[in-house]
């Protein structure tokens, strides 16, 4: 490819409403799992807010954010990608620790996980995931416990007096 085909392929691959998003965005909406798209007020306007579960979904292309053994650096101009993706990498870090000091929940999903093979393990994960943390960010923190009461009426006490039946 000429360069400036290479560039116009590169630029025509969108950021936005990408397959294996729309996957996982109607695989959580037939589950019951309500979200936000992009947020603007989040670092990083993260895939898929959900507010409910204080859970960020990143779903990343695995050559974009050079997913460890799943890309390939193109054989042209391989110093310039090799910076951008390093840069993507840092930037995904610095974005995930920000939500997590602000107490969100972090999730990426890779393009790789949602391979037809792997779909619906990935997927029931997510779902497990996502409970999980509702019910750790729900429930009581420590075991509660009854505060122990005197009994209305005691049996016991009952027992030790001498009865006063009047008896003929």
């Amino acid at each position: 490819m000429t360069p400036e085909q290479r560039h116009k392929n590169m630029a025509a691959i969108k950021s936005k409403n990408t397959k294996p998003e729309l996957i996982v965005r109607r695989w959580l909406w037939k589950s019951g799992f309500r979200y936000r798209l992009n947020s603007p007020r989040l670092p990083g306007h993260p895939d898929l807010v959900l507010r409910k579960y204080r859970t960020c979904i990143f779903v990343n292309g695995c050559f974009w954010h050079g997913h460890t053994g799943c890309y390939k650096i193109p054989k042209t101009n391989q110093e310039f990608w090799q910076k951008k993706i390093k840069r993507n990498q840092e930037r995904d870090r610095a974005e995930q620790q920000q939500l997590a000091q602000m107490g969100w929940h972090c999730i990426t999903i890779w393009e790789c996980e949602l391979s037809a093979s792997r779909r619906e393990q990935t997927l029931k994960s997510l779902a497990f995931t996502l409970n999980k943390i509702f019910l750790d960010d729900h429930c009581v923190k420590r075991p509660y416990q009854l505060p122990e009461q005197e009994p209305a009426i005691a049996a016991e006490d009952m027992a030790s007096q001498p009865s006063n039946d009047i008896t003929t």
